[in-house]
C-alpha cells in the first residue's frame, strides 16, 4: 500500500512538473512557429495555429539583412561579457573580507549592502543617469565611454556579493589556515585556494549575470544615443518601428537573440554539478 501511495504521489509531482515546464516553455514555442511561418499565413487567425503549413527561414535571412544584426551581437558581446568578468572578480573580492575577516562594523556593512537587493533599479536609475552624465561615460563623447555608460553601473551588486559570501563560508578554515602555514598572502589564499573551489557558485552568479546583462533593455535605450552601439534588445526593439506590420521578422530576432543565453548556458551548466569541494577536508 505504501509503495502505490509513494508511486502515485511521484506520478502527481512529475506531472505536475512537467506541465509548469511545458507551460514556461509554450511562449518560446510560439514565438518560434511565428518566426518559421510564411508571408501568406496569417499569424493573427482565430482559431490559432500553432504549427506553420509551410515552416521557411526566410524571416531570420530577412531580418539579419535588414538591421546591422552582427553589430548589435558583438556590441552584446562586450558588454554582457565585462558585466560578468567585473561581476566575477568585484562580488569575490568584496565577499571575502565579509566571509572570512572580522572587522568592527562587519554586520552593519554586510547588512546594509544586503538591504540594497530591496530597492529596485528603476529607482535609483535618474540619480545613475545624472552621474553617468557627469563623468561623460555616454556615447556622444566617443564609444569607449559609451560602453562604460553600459556596463560601470551594473559592475556588481548586492546578489552577487551574498552569493560569493555564502560560497566562501562553506570552505573549511583548515584550508586557508593551511595555506597560511606554506606562507601564502591573503590575496594568494583568494585568488589559488578559495577561488578554484568556488567555481559552481562562480558559474551561477556568471550565467544569472550574463541574462540580465543580456536582455537589459531600459538602461541601454536610455544611455545609448548612437544606433552603432544598441544592443540586441535595443536593436529588436527597433524592428517594431521599421517592421511595424510584420511580427515574423520581429519574431526572428527574438530568436536569435536568444540563442547566445542558451549557448552560454550550455557551456556553464557542469559547473551546477560540479563536485569540486568534496573530500577537499577528510576527517
Amino acid at each position: 500500500m505504501k509503495n502505490i501511495k509513494s508511486v502515485s504521489g511521484g506520478f502527481f509531482i512529475h506531472a505536475s512538473l512537467i506541465f509548469v515546464s511545458l507551460l514556461s516553455i509554450f511562449p518560446f514555442l510560439w514565438l518560434l512557429s511565428t518566426a518559421l511561418k510564411g508571408p501568406d499565413e496569417n499569424i493573427f487567425q482565430y482559431p490559432p495555429v500553432f504549427l506553420p503549413e509551410s515552416p521557411t527561414w526566410a524571416n531570420f535571412k530577412g531580418v539579419w539583412n535588414q538591421i546591422p544584426f552582427m553589430l548589435y551581437f558583438l556590441n552584446s558581446m562586450v558588454v554582457a561579457g565585462f558585466t560578468v568578468l567585473l561581476n566575477l572578480i568585484l562580488s569575490a573580492l568584496a565577499a571575502y573580507p565579509l566571509a572570512r575577516m572580522e572587522f568592527a562594523g562587519k554586520k552593519t556593512v554586510f547588512y546594509a549592502t544586503l538591504a540594497t537587493i530591496m530597492i529596485p533599479f528603476q529607482a535609483i536609475m535618474l540619480p545613475v543617469y545624472l552621474i553617468v552624465l557627469k563623468l561623460n561615460m555616454v556615447d556622444s563623447v566617443n564609444s569607449f565611454m559609451g560602453y562604460l555608460g553600459l556596463i560601470l553601473p551594473f559592475a556588481v551588486n548586492a546578489f552577487g556579493i551574498f552569493l560569493m559570501r555564502q560560497a566562501f563560508l562553506a570552505i573549511p578554515k583548515e584550508m586557508e589556515e593551511a595555506a597560511f602555514v606554506d606562507g601564502c598572502n591573503v590575496f594568494q589564499i583568494w585568488w589559488k585556494i578559495l577561488l578554484p573551489m568556488v567555481k559552481p557558485t562562480l558559474a551561477v552568479l556568471a550565467i544569472f549575470t550574463f541574462i540580465g546583462s543580456w536582455g537589459e533593455f531600459l538602461w541601454p535605450s536610455i544611455v545609448l544615443t548612437q544606433k552603432t552601439l544598441y544592443t540586441l534588445p535595443v536593436g529588436v526593439n527597433d524592428l517594431q518601428g521599421m517592421f511595424s506590420a510584420n511580427w515574423r521578422f520581429i519574431a526572428a530576432g527574438s530568436i536569435i537573440a536568444t540563442i547566445p543565453i542558451l549557448v552560454f548556458f550550455i557551456a556553464m551548466q557542469k559547473y551546477f554539478i560540479s563536485g569540486e569541494n568534496d573530500g577537499a577536508v577528510k576527517g
